[in-house]
């Protein structure tokens, strides 16, 4: 038996009002707030924007134009695997466009986004914080230094095998 549109939703609405419920904060933000959905569901779909606003007792515009104003936030679902190459200062001065391109030849992609078959999202990051090992790229959220391009087609390539 196939999920309806609507049940997906009322899915997606459950995550979203657990995630709303569980944040551990003592003051709770429309930013908080949306932090902890993408927390716990990776993006932040129509409804994530919905059970935020009432969750916080604000409207749809109020708590969109906080999400729409921070880059980090999501609005699609990300690949499997998320790959995020520095491209800050120090890394940049290290090599970071040597990486970037390899990375992007080996996924096939010519800017962040998803590959096709949805194996991995491509993102670029104006900070790793890990300035001493640069180039730095981070793999589903674990920081790998001192990056050559090699290194990074490699690693690139390992996320799209099965």
């Amino acid at each position: 038996m196939a999920t309806t549109k609507a049940e997906l939703g009322d899915s997606i609405r459950e995550r979203v009002r657990c995630a709303l419920k569980q944040q551990p904060q003592p003051t709770v933000t429309v930013l908080s707030s949306l932090l902890a959905v993408q927390d716990a569901i990776h993006y932040l779909p129509d409804e994530a924007i919905e059970e935020t606003a009432g969750f916080c007792k604000a409207s749809v515009n109020e708590v969109w134009s906080v999400a729409s104003f921070y880059t980090n936030f999501r609005f699609t679902p990300p690949g499997a695997h998320v790959i995020e190459v520095c491209w800050g200062p120090s890394c940049h001065l290290a090599g970071a466009q040597g990486v970037l391109a390899a990375v992007q030849q080996e996924l096939n992609l010519f800017r962040e986004g998803e590959t096709d078959d949805r194996r991995a999202t491509l993102r670029y990051n104006t900070c790793l914080g890990a300035c001493a090992l640069a180039p730095v790229i981070s793999i589903d959220h674990h920081l790998k230094g001192r990056i050559t391009a090699g290194d990074a087609k490699d690693l690139a390539g390992g996320l799209l095998v099965d």
